[in-house]
């Protein structure tokens, strides 16, 4: 009698055979507890598993830095520590509304009202001459009110506020003035020695370029030379940080991708392959599964799946040759993984579905 397993079925079990051995967390799969439950009656052992589900193992990919990298200090660079001479820079002014009173920029202005407004500005500029800046401010907030619509009020008194080293008043008309007119020269000079008294470089800088670039004096100039090469020394240092910062940023970008990538490698590396379903759903079967509590058979198919050569102590087996008939009739030809089990083992009996119609015998030939 041959062998009742051909060399594609024997290939087919010992695969699962060194699969069981290869990755005995295999076994964690409730599929396959009446095979576990076979090897433990056999006095065999199964390990615990290593991993947990499939589902447990497989992170999410990191959407900020890591902790570790959160909780890592970057070092101070020395030359993130900028330091200028402050000489010349003072404490900022509060803005009294009630005194800087800016006007309604939506008020119709009658040519009474512009001319009574000029006035007024006048005398604003011969208080500003004989050093009444109070009163200058005065009679520039009464031109104002007369009419609000004139960047030119504005702009002159910031330049009262910057002589009474007011410089937050003093950017407030500039950029009221700026809103009326942008190309107004005074308004940005004006604004930009006010940045410089509070510190603000790069501002300064800005709005001086614009003053020098629109309406060139010496006085925008010689402002404008003061602060442009800390402006600069600012700006480049910006550049750099901002260089630096998007280089950590791209390098814990490639970090996350790199780590994710690994994780589903060895996620992907720890799950059974595709074809083990097949298997799974044949052992699955409770014909199946009885059978395979008999003892005998159990130990016959762990025989021959550790040396496919040992079939033929079984071949004259009934037992086993029943157990081999019920897979014969299990596995049909739509049954996934059919190919590594043939319909019909060799010495089964073949199943109607794999059996070919014959053609009845014509009685009617002579």
């Amino acid at each position: 009698m041959s062998c009742p397993l051909d060399k594609e079925s024997l290939a087919k079990l010992k695969a699962f055979i060194d699969i069981c051995i290869a990755k005995p967390d295999i076994f964690k799969f409730p599929e396959l507890n009446f095979f576990k439950d076979y090897i433990e009656s056999l006095g065999g052992k199964i390990p615990e598993p290593e991993m947990t589900t499939t589902e447990e193992k497989i992170p999410s990919e990191p959407t900020g830095p890591s902790e570790e990298a959160e909780n890592v200090e970057v070092e101070s660079d020395p030359e993130s520590l900028l330091e200028f001479d402050t000489t010349g820079c003072i404490e900022p002014d509060t803005i009294n509304e009630e005194i800087q009173v800016m006007g309604e920029l939506d008020k119709e202005v009658t040519q009474e009202e512009e001319d009574l407004a000029d006035e007024k500005r006048m005398e604003a500029v011969t208080q500003f001459s004989q050093g009444n800046f109070n009163k200058a401010i005065e009679f520039y907030g009464e031109a104002i009110m007369l009419n609000p619509n004139s960047a030119l009020l504005y702009s002159k008194r910031g330049q009262v506020y910057l002589k009474l080293n007011k410089p937050n008043a003093c950017i407030k008309d500039c950029s009221r003035a700026l809103e009326l007119n942008c190309d107004s020269a005074p308004a940005f000079k004006f604004r930009g020695r006010a940045y410089r008294l509070l510190g603000e470089w790069e501002k300064a800088a800005q709005d001086l370029r614009q003053a020098v670039k629109i309406d060139y004096d010496e006085q925008s100039d010689e402002w404008l030379k003061e602060v442009q090469p800390i402006a600069q020394k600012i700006e480049q240092h910006n550049l750099k940080v901002e260089r630096k910062k998007a280089e950590k940023e791209e390098k814990q970008r490639q970090e996350r991708i790199r780590k994710s990538k690994e994780a589903h490698a060895k996620t992907a590396s720890q799950a059974p392959p595709p074809e083990m379903g097949d298997i799974y759903k044949l052992l699955q079967d409770p014909e199946i599964m009885a059978a395979f509590q008999d003892p005998d058979v159990a130990a016959a198919f762990q025989d021959i799946s550790t040396n496919p050569a040992n079939f033929i102590k079984y071949q004259n087996n009934p037992k086993i040759k029943t157990v081999l008939e019920k897979l014969s009739s299990k596995i049909g030809p739509n049954f996934p993984g059919a190919g590594a089990f043939p319909a019909g083992f060799p010495g089964a009996n073949p199943t109607s579905a794999n059996v070919p119609p014959t053609t009845a015998d014509d009685d009617a030939l002579d």
